[in-house]
């Protein structure tokens, strides 16, 4: 039973990773597309200009499936058979997937407040649609970015059996 421990816990981050990072986009989406359909109802044409504050969000959800991925090749659990992962590498794996978890669940909600209120505020300001509303939900990204990122680079560092 503790032969497997290390793999149920590499498993377990890639789960993480994709769970949490999912859970912030999908709430961010919730937010955002919320406020648009609120603005829709009054004014449609303004469908183009708020699709991209609506969709910023989801981008989390993609980094932390990403990072799933690559922790599922990194073991071959795609593409052949599961490697032996002592229960230290699949601790350092899990912890490796915390990042991109939590950084895009926290930017995910965050952005989708953020573009919910350039949403808002391209109801009555429609030029500012870009300069303020998607740049300033765009902003957020970056920490979802930076969180993807050592994610990335903590997986593909740990040594693990070919």
């Amino acid at each position: 039973m503790l032969e497997n421990l290390g793999l149920t816990f590499a498993v377990a981050g890639a789960a993480i990773a994709t769970f949490i990072a999912g859970i912030g986009s999908s709430v961010g989406l919730s937010i955002a597309s919320k406020a648009a359909d609120g603005v829709l109802s009054e004014k449609p044409e303004r469908y183009g200009s708020l699709m991209l504050m609506v969709l910023l969000p989801s981008t989390q959800g993609i980094y932390g499936f990403v990072i799933a991925i690559m922790v599922m090749v990194k073991l071959k659990i795609i593409g052949g058979t599961p490697v032996d992962v002592t229960m230290m590498q699949g601790l350092e794996i899990l912890a490796a997937c915390l990042p991109v978890a939590i950084a895009g669940m926290i930017s995910g909600i965050q952005q989708g407040k953020a573009g919910a209120a350039g949403i808002i505020m391209t109801a009555k300001r429609p030029e500012m649609a870009v300069k303020a509303g998607v740049l300033y939900a765009a902003m957020i990204e970056f920490y979802a970015i930076l969180g993807f990122l050592i994610s990335l680079l903590l997986v593909l560092g740990i040594k693990v059996a070919a």
